[in-house]
C-alpha cells in the first residue's frame, strides 16, 4: 500500500505541471455536450482522487507536504502567462490548487470513515467546484468555462471511480461458484 502511496503522490505532483503545460500549449478543449475548457481540466479532475488515495496510503501530514508542493510547483510554471484574468496562470493556477485540494481534504476525511468510495466522490465534487470558480475567476477573470470544467473532472472522477472499482474487484477474493 505504501508503494501505492508514494506513486499516487509523484503523480499528484505532476499533475500539477501537466494541467499547465496543457493549458499553455493547447488552450481550449471539448469535453463533451457542447462544452470546453482549459485543456488543463483532464489532469485536474484525476489530482483530487489521486490526493485521496495519497491520503489513504500515506496519511494527512503526507498529502498537506503534497498539497503544498504541487502549488509552490503550480506557481512556478509559467509564471508570466496572462489568460485575461486578475492574476498570471500561475499564480491562479496555485491559489485554486491550494484551495480546492485543502477544501477536498476537509470534506475526505471525516467521510472515509464511512466509506472510501463515498468520501472520494464527495470530496471530488467539492473540489471540482471550488477550483474551476476559483481558476476560471482568476485566470481568465470569467466563469463562462465553468460547466466545462466541471464536466471534464467530473469525467475523470467517473473514470477513477470505475478504475478503483476494477482494481478492489480483482484484489478481493471472488467467493467460489457453486
Amino acid at each position: 500500500m505504501r508503494r501505492v502511496g508514494i506513486a499516487a503522490a509523484v503523480l499528484f505532483v505532476l499533475t500539477v505541471y501537466a494541467a499547465n503545460l496543457a493549458v499553455t500549449h493547447w488552450g481550449v478543449v471539448s469535453v463533451g455536450f457542447g462544452l470546453v475548457a482549459p485543456a488543463g481540466v483532464y489532469f485536474v479532475g484525476l489530482a483530487f482522487t489521486l490526493r485521496d488515495i495519497v491520503h489513504r496510503s500515506l496519511g494527512r501530514w503526507v498529502v498537506i507536504g503534497a498539497i503544498l508542493l504541487g502549488a509552490l510547483l503550480s506557481y512556478l510554471i509559467e509564471a508570466n502567462a496572462q489568460l485575461g484574468g486578475p492574476v498570471s496562470l500561475a499564480l491562479a493556477s496555485a491559489i485554486a490548487f491550494l484551495v480546492s485540494e485543502t477544501s477536498d481534504l476537509a470534506v475526505y476525511e471525516p467521510l472515509r470513515r464511512k466509506g472510501w468510495l463515498s468520501a472520494v466522490v464527495a470530496s471530488n465534487v467539492v473540489g471540482l467546484f471550488a477550483d474551476s470558480l476559483l481558476f476560471l475567476w482568476l485566470a481568465f477573470g470569467s466563469l463562462s468555462f465553468l460547466w466545462g470544467q466541471v464536466v471534464g473532472k467530473a469525467w475523470m472522477t467517473a473514470l477513477a471511480v470505475v478504475l478503483i472499482l476494477a482494481a478492489r474487484s480483482l484484489i478481493r477474493p471472488q467467493p467460489e461458484l457453486a
